[in-house]
Protein backbone atom coordinates (compact mmCIF):
# COMPACT_ATOMS: atom_id res chain seq x y z
CA UNK A 1 0.00 0.00 0.00
CA UNK A 2 1.43 3.36 -0.75
CA UNK A 3 2.22 5.97 1.86
CA UNK A 4 2.23 9.49 2.40
CA UNK A 5 5.84 10.72 2.90
CA UNK A 6 5.44 14.43 3.10
CA UNK A 7 2.35 16.80 3.25
CA UNK A 8 2.48 20.04 1.30
CA UNK A 9 0.63 22.97 2.93
CA UNK A 10 -2.44 24.85 1.20
CA UNK A 11 -0.93 27.14 -1.30
CA UNK A 12 2.45 25.87 -1.66
CA UNK A 13 1.83 23.27 -4.82
CA UNK A 14 0.51 23.18 -7.44
CA UNK A 15 -3.15 21.60 -7.61
CA UNK A 16 -3.84 20.66 -10.74
CA UNK A 17 -0.66 18.32 -10.20
CA UNK A 18 -3.42 15.71 -7.66
CA UNK A 19 -4.17 12.39 -8.67
CA UNK A 20 -6.73 12.21 -6.73
CA UNK A 21 -8.71 13.88 -3.87
CA UNK A 22 -10.40 12.57 -0.41
CA UNK A 23 -12.87 14.69 1.10
CA UNK A 24 -12.91 14.80 5.04
CA UNK A 25 -14.55 16.99 7.46
CA UNK A 26 -12.75 18.49 10.21
CA UNK A 27 -12.43 15.67 12.69
CA UNK A 28 -11.61 13.34 10.14
CA UNK A 29 -8.84 15.63 9.20
CA UNK A 30 -6.89 15.30 12.37
CA UNK A 31 -4.85 11.72 12.43
CA UNK A 32 -2.24 10.55 13.08
CA UNK A 33 -2.70 6.70 11.45
CA UNK A 34 -5.55 5.68 8.85
CA UNK A 35 -6.20 4.39 5.74
CA UNK A 36 -7.28 6.44 3.38
CA UNK A 37 -9.27 5.92 -0.46
CA UNK A 38 -9.64 9.32 -2.80
CA UNK A 39 -12.13 9.67 -4.89
CA UNK A 40 -10.75 8.34 -7.86
CA UNK A 41 -9.40 4.90 -6.05
CA UNK A 42 -6.21 5.70 -4.77
CA UNK A 43 -5.87 3.78 -1.30
CA UNK A 44 -2.85 4.85 0.63
CA UNK A 45 -1.64 5.11 4.73
CA UNK A 46 -1.35 8.33 6.64
CA UNK A 47 0.88 7.15 9.41
CA UNK A 48 2.17 10.08 10.96
CA UNK A 49 4.75 10.60 14.36
CA UNK A 50 2.00 12.48 16.00
CA UNK A 51 -1.69 13.41 15.03
CA UNK A 52 -1.84 16.40 12.37
CA UNK A 53 -4.79 18.72 10.95
CA UNK A 54 -4.71 18.35 8.19
CA UNK A 55 -6.23 21.60 5.93
CA UNK A 56 -8.77 21.97 3.13
CA UNK A 57 -6.27 22.01 0.00
CA UNK A 58 -3.01 20.34 1.13
CA UNK A 59 -0.93 17.99 -0.86
CA UNK A 60 -0.27 14.47 0.77
CA UNK A 61 2.62 13.54 -1.14
CA UNK A 62 2.81 9.63 -1.97
CA UNK A 63 6.16 7.86 -1.77
CA UNK A 64 5.71 7.31 -5.33
CA UNK A 65 5.54 11.45 -5.85
CA UNK A 66 1.79 11.49 -6.64
CA UNK A 67 -0.27 13.78 -4.50
CA UNK A 68 -3.67 13.58 -3.44
CA UNK A 69 -5.73 16.61 -2.65
CA UNK A 70 -7.23 16.97 1.12
CA UNK A 71 -10.81 18.36 0.52
CA UNK A 72 -12.55 20.22 3.57
CA UNK A 73 -15.98 18.32 4.01
CA UNK A 74 -18.73 20.76 3.71
CA UNK A 75 -20.47 20.73 7.55
CA UNK A 76 -23.57 22.32 8.86
CA UNK A 77 -21.93 25.40 10.73
CA UNK A 78 -22.56 28.70 12.65
CA UNK A 79 -21.18 31.95 11.15
CA UNK A 80 -21.13 34.51 13.97
CA UNK A 81 -20.73 38.05 13.12
CA UNK A 82 -20.51 41.08 15.90
CA UNK A 83 -21.19 44.83 15.94
CA UNK A 84 -17.40 45.57 16.21
CA UNK A 85 -14.02 44.33 17.14
CA UNK A 86 -14.52 44.59 20.44
CA UNK A 87 -17.86 42.87 20.48
CA UNK A 88 -16.45 40.21 18.43
CA UNK A 89 -13.32 39.74 20.95
CA UNK A 90 -16.06 39.34 24.04
CA UNK A 91 -17.76 36.65 21.57
CA UNK A 92 -14.26 34.18 21.05
CA UNK A 93 -13.87 34.67 24.76
CA UNK A 94 -17.05 33.19 25.77
CA UNK A 95 -16.46 30.41 22.95
CA UNK A 96 -12.93 29.76 24.08
CA UNK A 97 -13.73 29.88 27.68
CA UNK A 98 -16.63 27.07 26.45
CA UNK A 99 -13.43 24.96 24.76
CA UNK A 100 -15.43 24.84 21.45
CA UNK A 101 -13.47 24.65 18.38
CA UNK A 102 -13.77 27.87 16.44
CA UNK A 103 -12.32 29.40 12.50
CA UNK A 104 -11.86 32.58 11.96
CA UNK A 105 -12.82 34.23 8.93
CA UNK A 106 -12.09 37.80 8.34
CA UNK A 107 -13.79 39.33 11.07
CA UNK A 108 -16.89 36.49 11.58
CA UNK A 109 -16.05 33.25 13.63
CA UNK A 110 -17.47 29.92 12.61
CA UNK A 111 -18.42 26.95 15.18
CA UNK A 112 -19.90 23.54 14.61
CA UNK A 113 -24.01 23.79 14.77
CA UNK A 114 -24.56 23.43 18.61
CA UNK A 115 -27.90 24.91 20.08
CA UNK A 116 -26.93 25.63 23.55
CA UNK A 117 -23.88 27.54 22.03
CA UNK A 118 -26.05 29.54 19.63
CA UNK A 119 -28.51 30.88 22.61
CA UNK A 120 -25.66 31.57 24.58
CA UNK A 121 -23.98 33.98 21.36
CA UNK A 122 -27.83 35.29 20.79
CA UNK A 123 -27.70 36.23 24.30
CA UNK A 124 -24.85 38.19 24.43
CA UNK A 125 -25.91 39.66 21.19
CA UNK A 126 -23.77 38.06 18.47
CA UNK A 127 -26.01 37.80 14.55
CA UNK A 128 -25.80 34.34 13.64
CA UNK A 129 -25.99 32.65 10.13
CA UNK A 130 -26.28 28.80 9.48
CA UNK A 131 -23.76 27.94 6.68
CA UNK A 132 -22.57 24.64 4.90
CA UNK A 133 -18.72 24.78 4.31
CA UNK A 134 -15.65 23.02 5.33
CA UNK A 135 -14.35 23.69 9.05
CA UNK A 136 -10.73 24.05 9.53
CA UNK A 137 -10.61 25.22 13.33
CA UNK A 138 -7.85 27.19 14.88
CA UNK A 139 -4.76 24.86 16.27
CA UNK A 140 -4.58 25.11 19.99
CA UNK A 141 -1.53 27.23 21.19
CA UNK A 142 0.82 24.13 22.03
CA UNK A 143 0.13 22.26 18.52
CA UNK A 144 1.42 25.38 16.43
CA UNK A 145 5.02 23.44 16.56
CA UNK A 146 3.41 20.67 14.38
CA UNK A 147 2.66 22.59 11.42
CA UNK A 148 3.41 21.75 8.05
CA UNK A 149 6.93 22.79 7.96
CA UNK A 150 8.90 19.02 7.43
CA UNK A 151 8.93 16.01 5.61
CA UNK A 152 6.75 13.26 7.49
CA UNK A 153 8.89 10.52 6.15
CA UNK A 154 11.84 10.76 8.66
CA UNK A 155 11.92 10.11 12.25
CA UNK A 156 11.34 13.57 14.33
CA UNK A 157 14.21 14.09 17.17
CA UNK A 158 11.77 16.57 18.78
CA UNK A 159 12.58 17.21 22.37
CA UNK A 160 9.28 18.21 24.04
CA UNK A 161 9.96 17.45 27.62
CA UNK A 162 7.28 14.62 27.43
CA UNK A 163 4.78 18.08 28.48
CA UNK A 164 3.04 18.09 24.92
CA UNK A 165 4.56 21.88 24.61
CA UNK A 166 7.60 23.89 24.54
Amino acid sequence: MKRVHDIKAAGHWDETKAVDAVALDAHDRHRRRVVLSGERGTKFLLDLPQATALRDGDGLVLEDGAIVRVIGRPEPLIEIAAVNGHDLARLAWHIGNRHVDVQIIGERLRIRRDHVIEEMLRGLGARLTPVEAPFDPERGAYDQHHGHDHHHGHDHNHDHGGHGHD
